[in-house]
């Protein structure tokens, strides 16, 4: 099978010749490499053990578009395949059980519109399409006996007419008025979601699909809103994770369902929560272990902490039964479990301080072992049918490749970016400890400039990461290391509320925010002045997201800081009350204003209400159509420190998101970050 692979995929795909060979003498990094660098993402085995099929991202600035391709990289790592070649994208590779196929997810044109499933044929051929279903597919995944793909669709919008069947609108006949849009109607109690917009519709759907007859049977009705599905062992049934209920819609509640895989089946609940998430983020699926006895997910802690809660493993009896938390000593968050091969253990990642590894459990319980040490960053993994894996794996200096773990040694298997980052001086990264003035051990990385001077005082920019329920940690950043490229140290603090420290350095934050995190981040500040790294004089901030937010907060409470930029924040929180996407958040960890009073949201909206007191240069920015923190956070704050006199600038990204997806905005606003801190620090020019 795989020699006539091999021959199949020569036929059209196209080797490339990875140069290793390190240029002397190296540059620095500059802007325009951001968009030189690869995204490599989504590692499947094949069934027999010999190939590696995965996605790289690219991006074509003429185009000002990004792409994804599919690709093959044999197990011993010699032969590097671009399987597909469109300018449309293609994701999320499998390799059919039975090894016949290689199927991806593409919106490239074909029989029918939309995202479909298409095949490759291993022993030769071009890409079929599959499937020609009119709702928004978002997953699949083929049954063991290869006969049926199980999907993951939403019903489209009828109030969209570019979505009622999935193609735009005839135009007009000229001279004649274009059609007016329907009325959007809203009925739900969370009704807005970042991308996908004003929410409508039901949620999304279990879905049969034959692949020999091209029919598609629903598995799952309206009642259910489905999630995260995985076939049992011999393929009788699925599991999958569900909302439920009259008023499930206003609870962040899933539940594990099973159901028999044939149309009209009743699903069983097999889990019972008041208020607890179940959580279908990070891998988070619920898998069966190979008798089909069991199934392993991840398990929250509250509703009310669902902003901040820590995963942890659970194992519960198909059959029924309470469920059992593993590993429940490790006070850290995990993701991604699986069943080992044998049945007797589960795999899973661990979040570790600034690290993130795969670890091991028994089914019975006990000890974690960890499978690899070192300051790293496995972020997902595939496991071959003999047990072998296949990682994600970055540290400070390279960007996440492909690799083989073996006996805890990392075999790299993709060299997509080694020839380009091999013409760079980065920066070196470290970790620090403080105390915060409360007596709170912080950690933290910083990373100073190519050629560092000992002695030598920097400007120094405290970058601030998102979430807040994420970590920095050591991973390949490039903002960090253009940063430290144009003479900044860049400082990088998990603040209370970041992940890797345990639950209660997560909690900490709930209903208190721009407090303990401010503290936070004023003593790394502090540790690297007293250090002698950090010019006093030449400090900068900023962030994106929540780190938008804390920078607000900390300009507020601050008045060091000579230059920030605040992206996608706000320091209004009650002006966003039924705005943005976070009214079940709202609602439980702060409560409804009328009924408990102003204080905790005149606590919470400090920034804004004290916007008197800042005098730091402040560069806000957003995407327009962003619904995660709406553009009207830093509106508002632009407008206010407009009023004071104090040198601000908005900028909007139209057509953009919580996330600025288009490449020559994702390069503006580097280029502004840049500009603004070499105004207002005098860090030297810009190249």
């Amino acid at each position: 099978m795989a020699s006539r692979a091999t021959l199949r995929f020569t036929a059209f795909a196209s080797f490339t010749a990875l140069a290793l060979a390190q240029p002397s003498p190296q540059g620095l990094l500059k802007i325009d490499d951001m968009h030189r660098l690869p995204d490599v993402r989504d590692a499947q085995i094949s069934p027999e053990g010999k190939w590696v099929a995965y996605t790289v991202g690219t991006v074509d600035t003429a185009a000002d578009k990004s792409d994804t391709d599919i690709w093959m990289t044999s197990w011993d790592g010699a032969q590097h395949l671009r399987i597909t070649t469109s300018t449309e994208n293609e994701s999320a590779p499998r390799f059919s059980p039975d090894g016949r196929y290689l199927s991806f997810l593409s919106s490239r044109p074909g029989k029918s519109k939309g995202n479909q499933v298409w095949l490759l044929d291993r022993s030769g051929g071009e890409a079929q399409q599959l499937t020609g279903v009119k709702g928004r597919l978002s997953s699949y995944e083929w049954s063991p006996d290869s006969r049926k793909l199980l999907l993951v669709m939403a019903d489209r919008d009828p109030n969209d007419p570019a979505d009622s069947d999935g193609d735009r609108p005839a135009p007009a006949t000229p001279g004649t008025p274009a059609k007016a849009p329907k009325p959007i109607v809203i009925d739900r109690y969370k009704f807005k979601q970042d991308v996908q917009g004003y929410l409508t519709q039901a949620g999304a759907r279990l879905y049969l699909f034959d692949v020999a007859a091209k029919t598609t049977v629903p598995l799952t009705d309206a009642s259910l809103e489905a999630a995260s599905p995985s076939w049992s062992p011999d393929g009788r049934y699925v599991a999958f994770l569900a909302r439920s209920g009259e008023d499930a819609e206003r609870y962040n509640t899933l539940n594990v369902f099973v159901v028999e895989a044939c149309s009209g089946a009743t699903p069983r609940q097999v889990t019972n929560y008041d208020g607890v998430k179940s959580s279908a983020s990070r891998g988070g699926r619920p898998e069966w272990s190979p008798d089909g006895a069991k199934l392993v997910f991840l398990q929250t802690t509250g509703a009310k902490q669902a902003a901040y809660n820590m995963n942890r493993l659970a194992v519960v009896p198909v059959a029924g039964g309470e469920p059992r938390i593993l590993a429940g000593k490790l006070d850290r968050g995990v993701s991604a479990p699986r069943f080992s091969r044998d049945g007797s253990s589960i795999l899973f990642l661990v979040a570790d301080d600034r690290s993130e590894y795969p670890a091991r459990v028994p089914v019975a319980d006990g000890g974690v072992t960890r499978l690899i040490r070192g300051p790293l960053v496995i972020s997902a993994f595939d496991q071959g049918r003999d047990g072998r894996l296949a990682v994600l794996a970055a540290n400070d200096t390279k960007p996440p490749e492909i690799h083989a773990l073996e006996n805890s040694e990392l075999r790299a298997l993709t060299h997509h970016n080694d020839a380009t980052l091999a013409e760079f001086r980065l920066g070196t990264t470290e970790e620090f400890t403080c105390l915060s003035k409360d007596g709170t051990e912080v950690h933290g990385l910083m990373v100073k400039p190519p050629g560092y001077t000992p002695g030598k005082k920097y400007p120094a920019l405290l970058r601030i990461h998102g979430g807040p329920n994420g970590q920095d940690q050591h991973a390949f950043n490039f903002e960090r290391q253009l940063f430290a490229a144009h003479g900044y140290v860049v400082v990088a603090v998990n603040y209370r509320g970041s992940s890797g420290r345990g639950e209660r350095y997560q909690v900490a934050i709930s209903a208190d925010w721009g407090n303990k995190e401010v503290i936070d981040l004023q003593a790394a500040m502090d540790h690297v002045v007293a250090i002698g790294l950090a010019d006093p004089n030449r400090l900068g901030i900023g962030g994106w997201s929540y780190g938008g937010i804390l920078t607000d907060a900390m300009i507020a409470k601050d008045q060091r800081f000579k230059a920030a930029t605040s992206g996608a924040g706000t320091a209004f929180p009650l002006a966003l009350y039924g705005v943005d996407q976070y009214i079940m958040q709202y609602d439980v960890e702060i409560g409804p204003p009328w009924k408990v009073g102003l204080d905790p949201w005149n606590r919470i909206s400090y920034a804004f209400l004290h916007a008197d007191q800042i005098k730091t240069p402040t560069l806000f920015l957003g995407g327009e159509k962003d619904f995660n923190v709406p553009l009207v956070g830093g509106e508002q704050m632009y407008q206010a420190l407009r009023s004071l006199g104090v040198p601000t600038q908005l900028v909007v990204y139209p057509g953009q998101f919580h996330g600025i997806t288009r490449p020559s905005y994702q390069k503006d606003r580097m280029e502004r970050y840049l500009a603004w801190y070499a105004k207002y620090l005098k860090a030297g020019n810009v190249p």
